[in-house]
């Protein structure tokens, strides 16, 4: 731009010296946003989020208390405590995690529609770190405990 027939130049403010007050509020504003509302388990918009649990009946009979649990979705996505894992880092973890343990059980609860290759992926982890694998399902929903809901 051509500002020295108009003398544009000498119209100019001179550049601040620090930053604005309004601005610091805002930065300081959108980073307490961020970091209140925020969520590690963000999933991006192409994966399905329609997460049911297969249904047996009998399921709540055959519980058991388990010390760690895991959530795995039909996209082969894995959740643990600290945020989505794939296979690699579910190994790591369960080595740790394993010995900060005296009897390590792992609770998996899995989608309807994980494949078994990935469940048996997944045991074979926890068996290779020493836990003691449950599989979580859901008790069938009926007449009297829909009721009671």
């Amino acid at each position: 731009m051509i500002t020295r027939p108009l003398d544009l130049v000498a119209k100019l403010r001179p550049a601040p010296r620090n930053f604005d007050a309004l601005f610091l509020v805002n930065a300081g504003l959108v980073a307490l946003f961020f970091s209140m509302f925020g969520s590690r388990f963000v999933l991006a918009p192409g994966l399905g989020v329609n997460f049911q649990m297969k249904q047996v009946a009998g399921a709540r009979a055959g519980a058991a208390r388990a010390t760690h649990h895991i959530t795995v979705t039909q996209a082969g996505l894995i959740f643990l405590d600290d945020g989505p894992a794939d296979l690699r880092r579910l190994r790591d973890w369960l080595k740790v995690e394993a010995k900060k343990t005296r009897q390590p059980s792992l609770l998996v609860k899995a989608s309807a529609g994980v494949t078994s290759g990935d469940l048996a992926d997944i045991a074979g982890a926890a068996a290779e770190a020493g836990f003691t694998v449950l599989w979580g399902a859901e008790e069938p929903a009926t007449l009297k405990s829909a009721g009671a809901r």
